[in-house]
């Protein structure tokens, strides 16, 4: 697959997940601002894994529209999606630092995925590093696509499979 047909999937792909999204908050049975901290916490985890490879795959086709293709366009791309990253994670830091270390210990098995999680989004950002300043790949710069897609998705399923704690509803 071509670099800018995969930028387009993944894009579509991440406008579809942002759109679940709106159908969450549409479909609950409270407003958005009455929900519980941990669940509007799941929409922010939700919206920004979505977005931010949104922004990151139109960055990507907006450069391979240029005549030349520049040589160090996923140089470039990679170093643009640690730009979008970063206010992300510390904002979602914050946020998670905000609910405390309870919500992680009541998520019971789930926590460990949530360990896990944090370890591969840390080797992704690493690999954004790599991919900016060394190698300029584009699988590299797509791990940075995929990865936060796979995540939002899963975020999603958990909204919607994993029913309101008693003590939230």
């Amino acid at each position: 697959m071509e670099p800018g047909e995969a930028l387009t999937t993944a894009a579509q792909i991440a406008v579809a997940l942002a759109g679940f999204a709106g159908v969450v908050v549409a479909f609950r049975s409270k407003s958005l601002h009455e929900w519980s901290p941990r669940e509007q916490f799941r929409l922010w985890l939700l919206l920004g894994n979505a977005l931010v490879p949104l922004f990151d795959c139109l960055l990507g086709m907006l450069l391979l529209a240029i005549n030349p293709t520049p040589l160090s366009i996923w140089h470039w791309c990679s170093g643009f999606s640690l730009l979008l990253s970063f206010p992300f994670g510390l904002s979602s830091w914050r946020r998670l630092s905000k609910l405390g270390p309870t919500v992680i210990k009541n998520m019971g098995a789930y926590r460990y995925l949530f360990y896990m999680v944090g370890i591969l989004g840390t080797a992704m950002v690493l690999s954004q590093f790599y991919n900016a300043l060394v190698s300029g790949v584009f699988w590299l710069f797509y791990v940075a696509i995929i990865f936060p897609l796979a995540i939002g998705t899963l975020q999603f399923a958990l909204m919607i499979l994993l029913p309101p704690r008693p003590s939230e509803t």
